[in-house]
This record gives structure tokens, C-alpha cells and sequence, in this order.
């Protein structure tokens, strides 16, 4: 009768352990999947970076030109001018 006891207990503990590995497994799974989105999120992220550091170079770029046009040549913006168009048949 013991040793039936024992047996049942250590099916049971194997049974036990089987569900636990199946769920690691999944949760691992998951967790992988969950790694894959947010490296790819983490280029778009990176690639979004890079264009705005290139769009703020140029914009700083035409800022310091405006700068010296204004500065060195005395231009300036023309006030409010309307716009013609003339259209040829």
C-alpha cells in the first residue's frame, strides 16, 4: 500500500512538472515574440530618428543662410504680395 502511495505521488509530480515545462515553454514563446515587435519597433523608431536629425540640419542649415542674406545683403522677406496667374491658350 505504501509503495502505491509513492508511485501516485511521483505521477502526480511528474504530471505536475510536465505542465509546468509546457507553460515555460509558451511563456518563453511569447516573450520571444513580444522581443521580435519591439526590436522592428525599435528600427521604424531609429529610421524616424535619423530623418528628423537630417530634416533639423537642413532646417538649421536654411535658418543661417536666411540669417546671412538678411545680415550681409540686406534682404528681407517681401510683405504681403499678391500672386498673379496668367494663363496662356
Amino acid at each position: 500500500m505504501r509503495r502505491l502511495g509513492l508511485i501516485c505521488g511521483l505521477l502526480v509530480a511528474l504530471v505536475a512538472s510536465a505542465v509546468a515545462l509546457v507553460a515555460l515553454k509558451h511563456q518563453g514563446r511569447q516573450m520571444f515574440i513580444e522581443l521580435e515587435q519591439q526590436s522592428h519597433r525599435f528600427d521604424e523608431l531609429q529610421f524616424e530618428w535619423s530623418r528628423l536629425q537630417i530634416e533639423l540640419a537642413w532646417m538649421g542649415e536654411t535658418m543661417a543662410i536666411e540669417s546671412r542674406a538678411r545680415e550681409s545683403l540686406g534682404m528681407h522677406s517681401p510683405d504681403n504680395v499678391g500672386v498673379l496667374v496668367a494663363e496662356h491658350d
